[in-house]
Protein backbone atom coordinates (compact mmCIF):
# COMPACT_ATOMS: atom_id res chain seq x y z
CA UNK A 1 0.00 0.00 0.00
CA UNK A 2 1.22 3.52 -0.81
CA UNK A 3 1.67 5.86 2.11
CA UNK A 4 -0.37 8.54 0.37
CA UNK A 5 -3.43 6.26 0.20
CA UNK A 6 -2.91 4.88 3.71
CA UNK A 7 -5.99 6.17 5.55
CA UNK A 8 -4.86 4.93 8.95
CA UNK A 9 -1.58 6.85 8.62
CA UNK A 10 -3.29 10.11 7.75
CA UNK A 11 -5.67 9.70 10.68
CA UNK A 12 -2.65 9.16 12.91
CA UNK A 13 -0.93 12.16 11.32
CA UNK A 14 -3.93 14.44 11.93
CA UNK A 15 -4.06 13.31 15.55
CA UNK A 16 -0.39 13.86 16.25
CA UNK A 17 -0.38 17.30 14.60
CA UNK A 18 -3.31 18.43 16.78
CA UNK A 19 -1.51 17.02 19.81
CA UNK A 20 1.67 18.93 18.92
CA UNK A 21 -0.05 22.20 18.12
CA UNK A 22 -0.46 23.44 21.74
CA UNK A 23 3.28 23.12 22.40
CA UNK A 24 4.06 25.42 19.47
CA UNK A 25 1.27 27.82 20.40
CA UNK A 26 2.28 28.00 24.06
CA UNK A 27 5.18 30.53 24.01
CA UNK A 28 3.22 33.33 22.35
CA UNK A 29 -0.11 32.31 23.95
CA UNK A 30 1.36 32.47 27.46
CA UNK A 31 2.98 35.82 26.73
CA UNK A 32 -0.28 37.32 25.46
CA UNK A 33 -2.18 35.88 28.42
CA UNK A 34 0.10 37.23 31.15
CA UNK A 35 0.60 40.59 29.46
CA UNK A 36 -3.16 41.11 29.32
CA UNK A 37 -3.89 39.89 32.86
CA UNK A 38 -0.83 40.90 34.89
CA UNK A 39 0.93 43.41 32.66
CA UNK A 40 4.10 41.31 32.65
CA UNK A 41 5.28 39.58 29.50
CA UNK A 42 8.16 38.15 31.53
CA UNK A 43 5.71 36.02 33.49
CA UNK A 44 4.72 34.41 30.20
CA UNK A 45 8.33 33.35 29.69
CA UNK A 46 8.44 31.90 33.18
CA UNK A 47 5.19 30.02 32.53
CA UNK A 48 6.72 28.52 29.42
CA UNK A 49 9.83 27.46 31.32
CA UNK A 50 7.77 25.78 34.04
CA UNK A 51 5.58 24.09 31.42
CA UNK A 52 8.60 22.67 29.56
CA UNK A 53 10.28 21.61 32.80
CA UNK A 54 7.17 19.70 33.87
CA UNK A 55 7.03 17.99 30.46
CA UNK A 56 10.66 16.93 30.61
CA UNK A 57 10.55 15.66 34.18
CA UNK A 58 7.35 13.65 33.69
CA UNK A 59 7.83 12.44 30.08
CA UNK A 60 9.47 9.12 30.90
CA UNK A 61 7.35 8.16 33.97
CA UNK A 62 4.12 9.01 32.15
CA UNK A 63 5.43 7.23 29.05
CA UNK A 64 6.05 4.15 31.17
CA UNK A 65 2.45 4.36 32.35
CA UNK A 66 1.34 4.47 28.71
CA UNK A 67 3.36 1.33 28.05
CA UNK A 68 1.51 -0.44 30.85
CA UNK A 69 -2.02 0.48 29.78
CA UNK A 70 -1.38 0.66 26.02
CA UNK A 71 -1.11 3.95 24.10
CA UNK A 72 -4.41 3.44 22.27
CA UNK A 73 -6.19 3.47 25.62
CA UNK A 74 -3.95 5.86 27.52
CA UNK A 75 -3.47 8.65 24.98
CA UNK A 76 -7.11 9.85 24.92
CA UNK A 77 -7.06 10.12 28.71
CA UNK A 78 -3.77 12.05 28.71
CA UNK A 79 -5.01 14.38 25.98
CA UNK A 80 -8.25 15.14 27.84
CA UNK A 81 -6.31 15.77 31.06
CA UNK A 82 -3.98 18.10 29.15
CA UNK A 83 -6.98 19.93 27.73
CA UNK A 84 -8.41 20.25 31.23
CA UNK A 85 -5.10 21.69 32.40
CA UNK A 86 -5.23 24.43 29.75
CA UNK A 87 -8.83 25.18 30.70
CA UNK A 88 -7.85 25.53 34.37
CA UNK A 89 -5.03 27.89 33.40
CA UNK A 90 -7.37 30.00 31.25
CA UNK A 91 -10.02 30.22 33.97
CA UNK A 92 -7.40 31.12 36.58
CA UNK A 93 -6.03 33.92 34.38
CA UNK A 94 -9.53 35.21 33.64
CA UNK A 95 -10.18 35.27 37.41
CA UNK A 96 -7.15 37.54 37.98
CA UNK A 97 -5.28 34.81 39.85
CA UNK A 98 -1.80 35.79 41.08
CA UNK A 99 1.32 34.77 39.20
CA UNK A 100 2.11 31.96 41.65
CA UNK A 101 -1.29 30.40 40.99
CA UNK A 102 -0.73 30.56 37.23
CA UNK A 103 2.63 28.85 37.67
CA UNK A 104 0.92 26.07 39.61
CA UNK A 105 -1.80 25.73 36.96
CA UNK A 106 0.62 25.45 34.05
CA UNK A 107 2.24 22.43 35.68
CA UNK A 108 -0.96 20.42 35.10
CA UNK A 109 -0.82 20.27 31.27
CA UNK A 110 2.96 19.91 31.46
CA UNK A 111 2.75 16.73 33.54
CA UNK A 112 0.36 14.98 31.17
CA UNK A 113 1.67 16.47 27.92
CA UNK A 114 5.27 15.29 28.11
CA UNK A 115 4.57 11.73 26.94
CA UNK A 116 2.13 12.54 24.13
CA UNK A 117 4.76 12.51 21.38
CA UNK A 118 6.20 9.22 22.61
CA UNK A 119 2.76 7.65 22.77
CA UNK A 120 1.84 8.74 19.26
CA UNK A 121 5.21 7.56 17.95
CA UNK A 122 4.52 4.15 19.49
CA UNK A 123 1.14 4.03 17.74
CA UNK A 124 2.85 4.77 14.41
CA UNK A 125 4.67 1.45 14.67
CA UNK A 126 1.25 -0.23 14.82
CA UNK A 127 -0.19 1.91 12.01
CA UNK A 128 2.24 1.35 9.13
CA UNK A 129 4.38 -1.61 8.12
CA UNK A 130 8.12 -1.60 8.71
CA UNK A 131 8.76 -1.01 5.02
CA UNK A 132 6.78 2.24 5.05
CA UNK A 133 8.15 3.47 8.37
CA UNK A 134 11.12 5.56 7.09
CA UNK A 135 8.90 7.31 4.56
CA UNK A 136 6.13 7.83 7.15
CA UNK A 137 8.50 9.44 9.64
CA UNK A 138 10.02 11.66 6.98
CA UNK A 139 6.64 12.88 5.72
CA UNK A 140 5.62 13.53 9.32
CA UNK A 141 8.74 15.64 9.78
CA UNK A 142 7.84 17.73 6.75
CA UNK A 143 4.32 18.32 8.07
CA UNK A 144 5.82 19.21 11.44
CA UNK A 145 7.64 22.13 9.83
CA UNK A 146 4.27 23.58 8.87
CA UNK A 147 2.86 23.09 12.37
CA UNK A 148 5.95 24.75 13.83
CA UNK A 149 5.30 27.87 11.77
CA UNK A 150 1.51 27.68 11.95
CA UNK A 151 1.28 27.49 15.75
CA UNK A 152 2.49 31.05 16.50
CA UNK A 153 0.62 32.40 13.46
CA UNK A 154 -2.60 30.85 14.76
CA UNK A 155 -2.03 32.45 18.17
CA UNK A 156 -1.52 35.85 16.56
CA UNK A 157 -4.78 35.43 14.65
CA UNK A 158 -6.82 34.14 17.59
CA UNK A 159 -5.31 36.75 19.89
CA UNK A 160 -7.26 39.40 17.99
CA UNK A 161 -10.39 37.97 19.62
CA UNK A 162 -8.91 38.20 23.12
CA UNK A 163 -6.02 36.83 25.20
CA UNK A 164 -8.08 33.91 26.52
CA UNK A 165 -8.93 32.51 23.09
CA UNK A 166 -5.50 30.98 22.24
CA UNK A 167 -5.21 28.83 25.41
CA UNK A 168 -8.84 27.77 24.92
CA UNK A 169 -7.93 26.76 21.36
CA UNK A 170 -4.99 24.77 22.76
CA UNK A 171 -7.44 22.83 24.91
CA UNK A 172 -9.71 22.28 21.91
CA UNK A 173 -6.77 20.93 19.87
CA UNK A 174 -6.11 18.34 22.57
CA UNK A 175 -9.76 17.26 22.51
CA UNK A 176 -9.67 16.85 18.71
CA UNK A 177 -6.46 14.83 19.00
CA UNK A 178 -8.13 12.58 21.58
CA UNK A 179 -10.99 11.93 19.16
CA UNK A 180 -8.51 10.88 16.46
CA UNK A 181 -6.70 8.30 18.62
CA UNK A 182 -7.87 4.73 17.79
CA UNK A 183 -10.37 3.67 20.43
CA UNK A 184 -9.75 -0.07 20.01
CA UNK A 185 -6.24 -1.41 20.39
CA UNK A 186 -5.08 -3.80 17.72
CA UNK A 187 -3.43 -7.09 18.51
CA UNK A 188 -0.09 -5.36 17.96
CA UNK A 189 -1.02 -2.74 20.56
CA UNK A 190 -1.93 -5.16 23.32
CA UNK A 191 -0.43 -4.70 26.77
CA UNK A 192 2.48 -7.08 27.18
CA UNK A 193 3.91 -8.50 30.34
CA UNK A 194 7.52 -8.09 31.39
CA UNK A 195 8.10 -11.76 30.54
CA UNK A 196 7.04 -11.34 26.91
CA UNK A 197 10.18 -9.50 25.89
CA UNK A 198 13.87 -9.43 26.77
CA UNK A 199 14.95 -6.77 29.28
CA UNK A 200 16.02 -3.44 27.90
CA UNK A 201 19.76 -2.75 27.61
CA UNK A 202 20.13 1.00 28.05
CA UNK A 203 23.70 1.11 26.71
CA UNK A 204 22.44 0.03 23.27
CA UNK A 205 20.22 3.12 23.04
CA UNK A 206 22.91 5.66 23.96
CA UNK A 207 24.23 6.31 20.41
CA UNK A 208 20.70 7.00 19.16
CA UNK A 209 19.94 9.27 22.10
CA UNK A 210 23.19 11.07 21.30
CA UNK A 211 21.94 11.50 17.72
CA UNK A 212 18.71 13.03 19.02
CA UNK A 213 20.68 15.33 21.33
CA UNK A 214 22.91 16.41 18.43
CA UNK A 215 19.91 17.39 16.29
CA UNK A 216 18.57 19.67 19.02
CA UNK A 217 21.97 21.08 19.94
CA UNK A 218 23.15 22.06 16.47
CA UNK A 219 19.86 23.24 14.96
CA UNK A 220 19.16 25.44 17.99
CA UNK A 221 22.39 27.36 17.36
CA UNK A 222 20.83 28.43 14.07
CA UNK A 223 17.15 28.77 14.89
CA UNK A 224 17.69 31.07 17.88
CA UNK A 225 20.50 33.09 16.28
CA UNK A 226 19.39 34.25 12.80
CA UNK A 227 19.84 37.91 13.74
CA UNK A 228 23.44 37.69 15.04
CA UNK A 229 24.38 35.39 12.17
CA UNK A 230 23.45 37.99 9.55
CA UNK A 231 24.74 40.89 11.62
CA UNK A 232 28.10 39.13 11.77
CA UNK A 233 28.18 39.54 7.98
CA UNK A 234 27.21 43.20 8.15
CA UNK A 235 23.66 42.62 6.90
CA UNK A 236 20.61 44.42 8.31
CA UNK A 237 18.15 42.76 10.67
CA UNK A 238 15.69 42.39 7.79
CA UNK A 239 17.92 39.64 6.39
CA UNK A 240 17.48 37.42 9.47
CA UNK A 241 14.39 35.56 8.12
CA UNK A 242 16.57 34.38 5.21
CA UNK A 243 18.47 32.15 7.62
CA UNK A 244 15.32 30.37 8.78
CA UNK A 245 13.98 30.22 5.23
CA UNK A 246 17.10 28.50 3.90
CA UNK A 247 17.28 26.09 6.85
CA UNK A 248 13.58 25.21 6.57
CA UNK A 249 13.72 24.88 2.80
CA UNK A 250 16.74 22.58 2.98
CA UNK A 251 15.04 20.53 5.69
CA UNK A 252 11.92 20.12 3.55
CA UNK A 253 14.00 19.19 0.51
CA UNK A 254 16.03 16.66 2.49
CA UNK A 255 12.89 15.18 4.01
CA UNK A 256 11.20 14.95 0.62
CA UNK A 257 14.20 13.18 -0.91
CA UNK A 258 14.39 10.81 2.03
CA UNK A 259 10.66 10.06 1.79
CA UNK A 260 10.94 9.49 -1.96
CA UNK A 261 13.77 6.99 -1.51
CA UNK A 262 11.90 5.24 1.30
CA UNK A 263 15.11 3.76 2.73
CA UNK A 264 16.59 4.10 6.19
CA UNK A 265 20.03 5.23 5.11
CA UNK A 266 23.16 5.31 7.24
CA UNK A 267 22.89 7.93 10.01
CA UNK A 268 26.67 8.25 10.06
CA UNK A 269 26.40 9.94 6.67
CA UNK A 270 23.98 12.52 8.06
CA UNK A 271 26.17 13.02 11.14
CA UNK A 272 29.05 13.70 8.76
CA UNK A 273 26.94 16.40 7.15
CA UNK A 274 26.31 17.91 10.57
CA UNK A 275 30.04 17.92 11.29
CA UNK A 276 30.91 19.58 7.97
CA UNK A 277 28.08 22.09 8.19
CA UNK A 278 28.84 22.99 11.80
CA UNK A 279 32.52 23.59 11.08
CA UNK A 280 31.73 25.87 8.13
CA UNK A 281 29.12 27.72 10.20
CA UNK A 282 31.64 28.32 13.00
CA UNK A 283 34.39 29.38 10.58
CA UNK A 284 32.46 32.49 9.41
CA UNK A 285 33.25 32.12 5.70
CA UNK A 286 30.92 34.84 4.49
CA UNK A 287 27.54 34.51 2.83
CA UNK A 288 28.63 31.51 0.78
CA UNK A 289 29.75 29.66 3.89
CA UNK A 290 26.62 30.58 5.84
CA UNK A 291 24.20 29.50 3.13
CA UNK A 292 26.14 26.31 2.39
CA UNK A 293 26.23 25.32 6.05
CA UNK A 294 22.50 26.01 6.44
CA UNK A 295 21.73 23.90 3.38
CA UNK A 296 23.84 20.96 4.55
CA UNK A 297 22.59 20.98 8.15
CA UNK A 298 18.97 21.40 7.07
CA UNK A 299 19.17 18.66 4.45
CA UNK A 300 20.71 16.20 6.92
CA UNK A 301 18.48 17.05 9.90
CA UNK A 302 15.23 15.41 8.79
CA UNK A 303 16.85 12.18 7.55
CA UNK A 304 18.92 11.93 10.75
CA UNK A 305 15.78 12.24 12.88
CA UNK A 306 14.02 9.58 10.78
CA UNK A 307 16.96 7.15 10.83
CA UNK A 308 17.35 7.62 14.59
CA UNK A 309 13.65 6.99 15.17
CA UNK A 310 13.56 3.83 13.04
CA UNK A 311 16.63 2.35 14.70
CA UNK A 312 15.34 3.16 18.17
CA UNK A 313 12.15 1.30 17.33
CA UNK A 314 14.19 -1.71 16.27
CA UNK A 315 15.96 -1.82 19.61
CA UNK A 316 13.19 -0.85 22.03
CA UNK A 317 11.11 -3.72 23.44
CA UNK A 318 7.39 -3.31 22.88
CA UNK A 319 6.73 -2.71 26.55
CA UNK A 320 9.24 0.15 26.65
CA UNK A 321 8.44 2.06 23.46
CA UNK A 322 6.39 4.95 24.80
CA UNK A 323 8.91 5.57 27.57
CA UNK A 324 11.83 5.16 25.17
CA UNK A 325 10.49 7.56 22.56
CA UNK A 326 9.49 10.04 25.26
CA UNK A 327 13.06 9.92 26.54
CA UNK A 328 14.36 10.50 23.01
CA UNK A 329 12.17 13.58 22.52
CA UNK A 330 13.21 14.86 25.96
CA UNK A 331 16.90 14.42 25.17
CA UNK A 332 16.43 16.30 21.89
CA UNK A 333 14.69 19.12 23.78
CA UNK A 334 17.58 19.22 26.25
CA UNK A 335 19.97 19.63 23.34
CA UNK A 336 17.87 22.46 21.96
CA UNK A 337 17.81 24.19 25.33
CA UNK A 338 21.55 23.87 25.87
CA UNK A 339 22.27 25.11 22.35
CA UNK A 340 20.03 28.11 22.91
CA UNK A 341 21.79 28.84 26.20
CA UNK A 342 25.20 28.57 24.54
CA UNK A 343 24.20 31.13 21.90
CA UNK A 344 23.13 33.50 24.65
CA UNK A 345 26.32 33.36 26.74
CA UNK A 346 29.19 32.39 24.41
CA UNK A 347 30.86 33.89 21.32
CA UNK A 348 28.84 33.16 18.20
CA UNK A 349 31.50 30.93 16.60
CA UNK A 350 31.68 28.53 19.55
CA UNK A 351 28.16 26.97 19.93
CA UNK A 352 28.20 25.23 16.51
CA UNK A 353 31.39 23.45 17.53
CA UNK A 354 29.54 21.86 20.44
CA UNK A 355 27.15 20.40 17.88
CA UNK A 356 30.11 19.21 15.80
CA UNK A 357 31.60 17.49 18.85
CA UNK A 358 28.28 15.83 19.72
CA UNK A 359 27.89 14.59 16.13
CA UNK A 360 31.42 13.18 16.19
CA UNK A 361 30.73 11.37 19.47
CA UNK A 362 27.48 9.92 18.11
CA UNK A 363 29.24 8.76 14.96
CA UNK A 364 32.02 7.11 16.97
CA UNK A 365 29.41 5.32 19.09
CA UNK A 366 27.64 4.04 15.99
CA UNK A 367 30.88 2.67 14.62
CA UNK A 368 31.75 0.97 17.91
CA UNK A 369 28.38 -0.40 19.10
CA UNK A 370 25.11 -0.72 17.23
CA UNK A 371 26.09 -0.78 13.56
CA UNK A 372 24.23 -4.10 13.34
CA UNK A 373 20.97 -2.23 13.99
CA UNK A 374 21.39 -0.10 10.88
CA UNK A 375 19.54 -1.63 7.96
CA UNK A 376 18.40 -4.80 9.75
CA UNK A 377 14.88 -6.03 10.37
CA UNK A 378 13.08 -4.98 13.51
CA UNK A 379 13.92 -7.05 16.58
CA UNK A 380 10.37 -6.47 17.81
CA UNK A 381 8.55 -7.39 14.60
Amino acid sequence: MSLFTHRAYWRWSAGVQFARLPAFMAPLAFTLLTTATTGSYRLGGVLMSVYVAAEMVCAVPVGRLLDRVGPARGLPVLLLLTAAGFVVLTVAAASDAPGAALLACVVLPGITGGALSGGFRTLLADTVDDGLLPRAISVDGMILEGVLVGGPALVALLGLAGPFVPPAAMAAACVVAALLVPRRASSRDRVESEEDLPPARPVVYLPWLCCAFTVGLLTSTIEVAPLPLVQRLGAPAAAAPLVIAVLTGASLAGGALYAWRGKIGDPRLFLGGFIAGGIVLAADLGWAGLLASLAVIGACGGPLVAATSVNLQRLLPRNRRSAGFSLSFTVQSCGFGLGSLAVGVLPLWLPPLFGVFAAAVAGAMLVAKPARAIGTMSVTS
